[in-house]
Parts: C-alpha cells; sequence; structure tokens
C-alpha cells in the first residue's frame, strides 16, 4: 500500500512560514527522535533563509540512546548552522534548554523592547504542542494523540524574552521515500485513515526483528523468535489474545497490539532510523 497523506491545511502553513521567517531570529524544528530524518520536512532547509537552526529530538525517552547520540553528531557535524538537542517535551528541565541555545545563539536579543522571535515548527504529532505547552506553563496548544491537530499560526510571549511563533504542522507532501513513509506511520504520525494497519504493522516487525530481536522476546516472552514478519504478528497476536472464531488469530487487532507497543516504547526504546554511514 502506497501511504498518502497531506491535510489542506498544510499547503497554507508553507505559505505562513515563508512570510514570517524574514522577521524570525531562531528556527526550532520539533523531530521524533526515533525517526530524525523520516520525521523532518525538507522544505524546511529551503525556507529557514540561513537562520540559526534548532533541531530538537523529542520522545528521546523512546528512542535508541546510542542512535539519538549518533544523530546529534551528524547534524551538527554536518551543517554548521545547526544544533541539536535531545529532549522529552513534557519535562519543564529538560524543555528549557531549548530557548537557553536560542538565547546563546542570538545573545543580543531577548532583552525588553528586543524579544528574541523564534519560530517553531514539525510535522503533526512529534511533540510540538507538547514543547509549547511545557514551555509557556500552560496549555495553548492542543495535545492529543490524532495527527494534524493545529491547524493555524499563532504568537505566544513566554514572559522570558522570548516570543514563539507557532505553526501549523506541515507535513512533506508527496511521502516519495515509502520506507520513510511507513516509519511515520509506525510511529503513529500518519493519520489512520491514510494507512493500512496490517501493513505497516509488518514492516515494524520486520524492522524489529531484524534489529531489536532481544526486545521483542523479552515483551512477548517469546522461547524462540519467527523467521518472517507475519509469523511474528500471530504469535502477538495469540499472546495478547486477538483471537477472532474458531481461534483464529484476528490480524487487524494484533497490529494494533504491536503498533500501539511500538508507539508507547512498550518493547522499549527504539530507533527505526540510523544515521548515514560517513566515509
Amino acid at each position: 500500500m502506497t501511504i498518502k497523506w497531506f491535510p489542506g491545511h498544510m499547503s497554507t502553513a508553507r505559505k505562513q512560514i515563508a512570510e514570517a521567517m524574514p522577521k524570525i531570529d531562531v528556527a526550532i524544528e520539533v523531530l521524533d527522535a526515533r525517526l530524525p530524518v523520516s520525521s523532518g520536512n525538507p522544505l524546511l532547509a529551503e525556507l529557514r533563509q540561513h537562520k540559526p537552526v534548532i533541531k530538537v529530538l523529542n520522545k528521546a525517552d523512546l528512542a535508541d540512546p546510542q542512535v539519538t547520540k549518533d544523530w546529534i553528531r551528524f547534524f551538527e557535524k554536518n551543517d554548521k548552522g545547526v544544533r541539536a538537542l535531545a529532549i522529552n517535551a513534557g519535562k519543564k528541565g529538560e524543555a528549557t534548554r531549548v530557548p537557553n541555545l536560542c538565547r546563546s545563539l542570538i545573545p543580543h536579543r531577548g532583552k525588553p523592547g528586543r524579544p528574541l522571535r523564534v519560530m517553531i515548527m514539525g510535522i503533526p504529532n512529534v511533540g510540538k504542542s507538547t514543547l509549547i505547552n511545557t514551555l509557556a506553563g500552560k496549555r495553548i496548544a492542543r495535545v492529543g494523540d490524532r495527527p494534524a491537530i493545529t491547524r493555524s499560526a499563532q504568537q505566544i510571549d513566554l514572559r522570558n524574552g522570548v516570543l514563539l511563533y507557532d505553526t501549523p504542522g506541515i507535513l512533506w507532501p508527496n511521502l516519495e521515500d515509502q520506507q520513510g513513509a511507513y516509519r511515520l506511520a509506525a510511529s503513529g504520525a500518519i493519520g489512520d485513515n491514510a494507512m493500512d494497519y496490517e501493513s505497516v504493522a509488518l514492516f515494524a516487525a520486520e524492522f524489529l526483528l531484524q534489529n531489536y530481536s532481544e526486545f521483542l522476546a523479552q515483551r512477548y516472552k517469546l522461547k524462540a523468535l519467527p523467521a518472517e514478519a507475519v509469523e511474528l504478528l500471530d504469535e502477538i497476536g495469540r499472546k495478547r489474545g486477538c483471537l477472532g472464531a474458531g481461534g483464529v488469530v484476528d490480524s487487524y487487532r494484533a497490529a494494533e497490539a504491536l503498533l500501539r507497543d511500538l508507539q508507547g516504547g512498550k518493547i522499549g526504546r527504539i530507533s527505526l532510523e540510523t544515521p548515514p554511514q560517513e566515509d
């Protein structure tokens, strides 16, 4: 199945970002630490206009810690205008590292009459709204598991010299890299109506068998790991009681169980992609 998903309001978001960028001092791109490339948007590199960028690898508590360190080194080495942070946006002590880094990048702003103007961007469901609410100390942006709930731009004064420009979640419209699209779907960033649960679960099962087999064995108490993804999904269905008439595994419910565990970090700290190998 080819995954295609581009809510209509997102085309407007591109225009809003382009119009606001000349007035911005620092751009923050919130990424999912488990898939920092797939959860990014190639358009943002074009729209930033050489402004400093902080790549916030959110949900770091769900990602493989060593892989996350590798991503931070990769981003900062390959673009001198980029800094990277790994955080859990729901924790204030971690979230405040973001405006602190902004101030270090633009030290002449953030004073009375000269606020530090920061634009925060990110595709749906990477935790952008959670980060905004944590920084603001109150619920300003809507938060939820349903992708694409931020629909209009807004400005938030953090009362600490930082003026935050929020934008609607903007997702790369073509999803030409279907491997990346499946990673996004597995992470929960793509709407249910744009994906087939069983196909995405089989993709995730294959990846986990190849890269995190020990986590699978522990989570599902498997004495022996199946050789194929479809067999793993069948085994998970039996372990979780996802059975239909005659004791046949309901593959849709089994797929839901696997993806729910993956997205909630129940299987372990897993990264769905690693930085490219450098020469």
